[in-house]
């Protein structure tokens, strides 16, 4: 029994033995007059479910046993998984039967997620339940009190009470009927309680639209976030978002410039010479798009999804990279000194090092050094429903490892980076020009496609003089930061 005496302090009489306690520290609010604090056990039973076997069920009868599963906040799960008890069974069981007004809680889950103690009201179909282990009732001594206490138990105080009795294991949480008889409550007088009742049930239709109108708009907001995300990198890669600045020159004198640079590389032998090509992609007269390489010359017209400014070039990819490579099968290891970039290391939210699994240390030297991973790597996925088209850039800094390589569903592009900027590749390879036909350039069947290195090698670039490419980059991360508020 709780009383409050003068001075508005709480205390608890202990009945059995007359004892008095000062209990203001768990008292967590003031109540109105004519309120009483109570604990759930002095009013009401707690049954805990009966440890039934497996052997113990049978196919079908008029006797179903919920157990965790079956049972959420305010509604049964009929047909989770459900089992049945014989006629027998069930009268020798009858303790824990489900009887009308009594409520239903769960005792076990997730140790610190709450995602337990829900609560279910049995109703006038709900008579021929049984209740196994883990599955309590509340059943009051006055059945009415039921119909408010459905709706006190799933109030915050009442949960943050419930919780602080947790036991268990570090990923099981449990809640004993002794600790849940503990748990305070404010009770009003039964024609209030009626009253509250009659309110909340007025209340939960409007309640419910306004929620559902909140989604609504939330789902909107997400989606012009993200439409609008997809109209600025479509047009920055169509050279619509920043200016051209004539003095800066042009693409084609860009592109000529790493052809010069690739041709000393590979004399240095710092390059491959597979790594060089003679591809010059230019519009003709007629504003056809052609392609010339050595003494042939292609219309690929079709294939330029659209139209760049003066200044600007379309190449192919290889062109402008020093190397295009899907990474290496591995052989695992335990010993965490070496990861390896799989597909769920990349992620459309970034770069997960976290994800990595490792390479044997003693493989390491059968690696090329082309194929350590490079700040400024595009790491591309390249295979597989869901994950194909994904990419991020490397960063060391965000490897905590001395180094790192990529495994074969990953494609790694290293552009020249003194003349291309990988942040611009990233924009331009992430928007909706890319991701849209990415399965429609790929090979294989429905369940398992692939994006082949000679696919990517020759994908079609937009390419904008470097100081222009450094402008659409800021541009992108300034709009992009307005946009996250």
């Amino acid at each position: 029994m709780v009383l409050p005496n003068s001075l508005s302090s709480y205390y608890e009489k202990f009945l059995a033995t007359g004892e008095v306690k000062c209990i203001d520290e768990e008292i967590p609010f003031e109540i109105p007059q004519g309120w009483e604090w109570v604990r759930l056990g002095n009013i009401a039973t707690i049954i805990g479910g009966y440890a039934y076997k497996s052997q113990d069920f049978i196919n079908s009868s008029n006797n179903q046993v919920l157990r965790l599963g079956n049972i959420k906040n305010d509604f049964l799960k009929h047909n989770a998984s459900p089992v049945y008890i014989s006629d027998d069974l069930a009268t020798k069981t009858d303790k824990f039967r489900c009887h009308l007004d009594d409520i239903l809680i769960t005792m076990t889950g997730t140790r610190k997620k709450r995602d337990y103690f829900f609560s279910y009201k049995v109703e006038q179909n709900d008579l021929n339940y049984f209740i196994n282990q883990r599955v309590g009732i509340l059943r009051f001594y006055i059945s009415e009190v039921s119909m408010f206490m459905i709706y006190a138990l799933k109030a915050e105080n009442t949960l943050q009470n419930v919780f602080q009795y947790e036991t268990g294991t570090a990923n099981q949480g449990n809640l004993g009927a002794e600790n849940i008889a503990k748990v305070y409550i404010p009770l009003p007088p039964l024609s209030e309680q009626l009253r509250i009742v009659s309110k909340i049930k007025e209340l939960i239709p409007l309640v419910e639209a306004y929620e559902q109108t909140q989604n609504e708009l939330n789902t909107l907001n997400t989606s012009l976030n993200e439409l609008l995300c997809k109209s600025i990198l479509q047009e920055a890669i169509q050279g619509k978002l920043v200016l051209q600045v004539a003095e800066e020159g042009t693409a084609q004198e860009l592109l000529e410039r790493i052809r010069q640079e690739k041709l000393q590389l590979v004399k240095e032998g710092k390059l491959k010479k597979s790594a060089l090509t003679d591809s010059v992609i230019y519009k003709g007269d007629d504003n056809k798009y052609f392609e010339k390489i050595a003494n042939t010359k292609m219309d690929i017209t079709d294939e330029i999804p659209f139209e760049i400014p003066d200044s600007w070039s379309w190449v192919r990819l290889n062109d402008i990279c020093s190397y295009i490579q899907r990474g290496k099968s591995p052989k695992y290891s335990l010993i965490k000194k070496y990861p390896v970039v799989a597909q769920k290391c990349n992620q459309w939210s970034g770069f997960s090092i976290d994800k990595a699994q490792f390479i044997d240390p003693d493989t390491l030297s059968s690696y090329g050094e082309e194929r350590i991973l490079q700040d400024g790597d595009l790491m591309w996925n390249s295979t597989g429903l869901g994950t194909l088209g994904r990419m991020v850039i490397y960063w060391s800094s965000l490897n905590p490892y001395e180094l790192a390589v990529a495994d074969s569903h990953v494609t790694v592009i290293r552009a020249m980076k003194k003349f291309v900027m990988p942040q611009y590749l990233y924009y331009y390879f992430t928007s909706n020009t890319v991701q849209s036909v990415i399965e429609d350039k790929s090979d294989g069947s429905t369940k398992q496609k692939e994006l082949a290195t000679a696919t990517v090698k020759t994908y079609l670039v937009p390419i904008p003089p470097l100081m222009e490419q450094d402008r659409i980059i800021s541009k992108i991360k300034q709009l992009a930061s307005i946009m996250r508020g």
